[in-house]
């Protein structure tokens, strides 16, 4: 594909993942709510929109990164996006969303005479300023041939997953093992603190043994092991924790409504759930370990660490 991408949701991932396509050559004309997210884009290249409409109205391809699907089929159906369009238009999803609306979406963009992709995105801010994403892709096998040069601009790997709400699908599953990871990670951090071990005698044993995983060697919740993490940034958000409540919330939606028994996905969820609505609300999900930390009595100082 080439030619006029239309991106509606500028923010954190939307922002960077536009300026991507400007760089990669194509033309974007962009909209966000936010008049400072719209205008930091539009220093970086995008031509900036008066309104979501305004920004798909001869796009040859729609590219939409928002907060939840109730904003999705918003803008899909009642704030025109779908009419605005011209007929065959490529919508492309990156929201995490229910399944059930990604399929809703999907339908709405079908009835109307468009092609849809529900793509949503691995990777955080730090990989949508990179390019390094890795995209989650539901939809029909045409739909996808025809994205995957945008996605390729976004991100390093893109996968088909299947029809209309599989990508919705794999994303909360993934996350839900993330989830899951980082709290048993950061639940043994705990643990050896309390038995004398240091971080590093634990960081050291664990990433080269069969206790390694994206959640220890990369995120790594303790200041020390992983230069970079958010950790070392006074958990400053790569991936907010209210970013984590939602995805696990919406695993745990499905578990519920499928039968099936996630006995730790629930868990998480409630416990991101706590940690979001309390004293994680600006932190990264990383931050976790300052509640555990808190949970077990471990004497921590004003910012959370261990005293």
């Amino acid at each position: 594909m080439s030619g006029t991408i239309g991106f509606v949701g500028l923010g954190h991932m939307g922002g960077p993942m536009a300026v991507n396509l400007v760089k990669a050559g194509y033309r974007v004309v962009g909209y966000d709510l936010v008049p400072e997210l719209l205008a930091a884009a539009a220093d970086a290249g995008v031509e900036a929109a008066a309104s979501a409409v305004e920004a798909v109205a001869g796009a040859d391809a729609v590219v939409t990164m928002l907060p939840a699907g109730r904003h999705v089929l918003a803008l899909y159906r009642d704030g025109g996006l779908l009419a605005a369009a011209r007929p065959g238009t490529l919508f492309v999803d990156c929201s995490t969303i229910d399944v059930a609306d990604a399929r809703a979406a999907h339908e709405a963009a079908r009835a109307a005479g468009h092609r849809a992709l529900d793509a949503p995105v691995s990777g955080g801010v730090v990989g949508a300023e990179a390019a390094t994403l890795t995209f989650m892709a539901g939809g029909d096998a045409d739909a996808f041939t025809r994205a995957e040069p945008l996605l390729a601009a976004m991100g390093k790997k893109a996968v088909h997953c299947g029809d209309a709400g599989a990508g919705q699908a794999a994303k909360i599953c993934n996350n839900m093992i993330l989830g899951i990871s980082m709290i048993a990670v950061s639940e043994a951090f705990v643990l050896g603190e309390s038995l004398g071990l240091s971080h590093q005698a634990l960081y050291d044993v664990a990433s080269t043994a069969s206790g390694q995983c994206w959640a220890l060697t990369v995120n790594c919740p303790v200041p020390g092991p992983v230069p970079g993490s958010p950790a070392e940034r006074d958990y400053r958000p790569g991936f907010a924790a209210p970013l984590m409540a939602k995805d696990l919330g919406l695993a745990a939606n499905a578990a519920r409504a499928g039968g099936v028994d996630a006995e730790l996905g629930l868990r998480a969820a409630r416990m991101y759930a706590e940690f979001a609505e309390g004293t994680g609300a600006g932190q990264d999900f990383s931050g976790i370990v300052r509640a555990v930390r808190q949970r077990s009595g471990r004497p921590t100082d004003q910012n959370g660490t261990p005293a």
